[in-house]
């Protein structure tokens, strides 16, 4: 039976459903703000502001908050970022920025350098970097780096640059259940209270014969592990982690 002092916080996976509908950035939040080192970081951002970029961040977000709540400001590069510009030379029927017309619920902050659009709605987020100058009604271009499509005619920015999932995909199911893997594991439980609490008491009856539910726990565990010590980077695109410190807890078991 589940030891009742480790469950608290991890045991309900109703709490990690807004987990299914995250995008690749998102996620990467997910594992780096669970990392003991970057909560310490955090704790001591006064005396340590350079420590962000350790971190693939320009600034250090607080990890109490997650993804629904957070906005990370990540280091440039990532392909669902749409870079939006005024238009120099637009054409008669040029797409015109409109900010309340892109679809979602919206955040508008500065991450550092300039400022970030973030629109989210169920199955969908949009990313948008603004050029200094843009104003609402101005004619706009989109720069992207493959991993966007920039709307056609006069359709607003946002529109048709996501489509909302109807069901959960199993790639998103893994995130759920690896997230929820990680934080049984942070908080001490076991691999059979973790196999109890995603899949249920009578999926682990025949826990002691080392099976496929076994095995799937024990893979869970780990591949947490793993995107927490520096394997999110993959998700937020960013360059491998250098030699050193974080470098042994990336490859740590």
């Amino acid at each position: 039976m589940v030891n009742p002092h480790h469950f608290a916080h991890w045991y309900p996976t109703a709490a990690y459903l807004y987990v299914l509908w995250l995008d690749a950035l998102a996620l990467a939040w997910e594992y780096l703000r669970r990392h003991p080192d970057y909560r310490l970081d955090w704790l001591r951002r006064h005396r340590r502001p350079e420590a962000a970029h350790r971190w693939g961040l320009r600034l250090l977000e607080d990890p109490a908050l997650d993804a629904r709540d957070a906005h990370p400001a990540w280091l440039p590069g990532h392909a669902a970022v749409v870079q939006l510009y005024p238009d120099a030379d637009p054409p008669q029927d040029a797409t015109a920025f409109a900010f309340w017309r892109i679809p979602g619920h919206k955040h508008l902050l500065h991450n550092g350098k300039g400022l970030a659009l973030i629109a989210r709605s169920p199955g969908r987020c949009l990313r948008f970097a603004l050029a200094p100058g843009l104003e609402d009604g101005m004619a706009v271009a989109y720069a992207h780096r493959g991993g966007a499509v920039a709307p056609a005619g006069n359709q607003p920015p946002g529109e048709g640059l996501a489509v909302a999932k109807p069901r959960p995909t199993p790639a998103a199911l893994l995130e759920l259940h690896t997230l929820q893997a990680l934080d049984a594991t942070l908080a001490g439980a076991s691999l059979r209270d973790v196999g109890e609490g995603l899949f249920g008491a009578e999926a682990v009856a025949d826990w002691y014969s080392d099976g496929g539910l076994r095995s799937k726990v024990r893979r869970l565990v780990r591949r947490g592990d793993v995107l927490m010590r520096g394997g999110y980077r993959h998700l937020a695109q960013l360059p491998p982690l250098e030699k050193g410190r974080f470098d042994a807890d990336a490859n740590r078991p």
